[in-house]
């Protein structure tokens, strides 16, 4: 799994709406960069909701939150939609960028695991805990914090 301190593979893949996602295209700024098992599931969407509340204070601080898993767009597009999601989701159904980052579970879907990346793409902190609170918690103490 790619660790603190280490570069943010880049990667590109559609968002929800079938727009192609590169990364790198949003070096510059902080990234929130999570990973969820799958779309509209309890859990999943206690973390997504959780980073819709925040949202307008992380635009206010220029830093990016883009969710991944392994669900297919029309799957990201209803869960953006049922939510009021205002971020990107990736569809990865590749499974490429869970691969790359070394979150891909043995049952095929994404853990929960979230990358804090500096605006150069440096890795600052990685959350690997089954709680979607806590991934919540870290993410507004690294960049929302004064």
């Amino acid at each position: 799994m790619i660790a603190a301190g280490d570069t943010a593979p880049d990667f590109e893949a559609p968002i929800q709406d079938g727009t192609p996602f590169k990364l790198s295209a949003l070096r510059g700024a902080p990234v929130v960069l999570y990973f969820y098992p799958k779309a509209d599931t309890p859990g999943c969407t206690v973390e997504a909701k959780g980073f819709r509340d925040q949202y307008s204070e992380y635009r206010g601080k220029k830093v990016h939150v883009v969710g991944v898993s392994v669900d297919d767009c029309p799957d990201q597009k209803k869960f953006t939609d049922k939510y009021g999601l205002p971020f990107p989701l990736v569809a990865d159904r590749s499974k490429a960028v869970a691969t790359a980052y070394g979150v891909l579970g043995p049952s095929g879907n994404a853990r929960r695991v979230t990358f804090l990346i500096d605006p150069k793409g440096k890795v600052l902190e990685v959350v690997d805990k089954s709680s979607p609170d806590l991934h919540l918690e870290r993410a507004r103490e690294r960049f929302l914090k004064p």
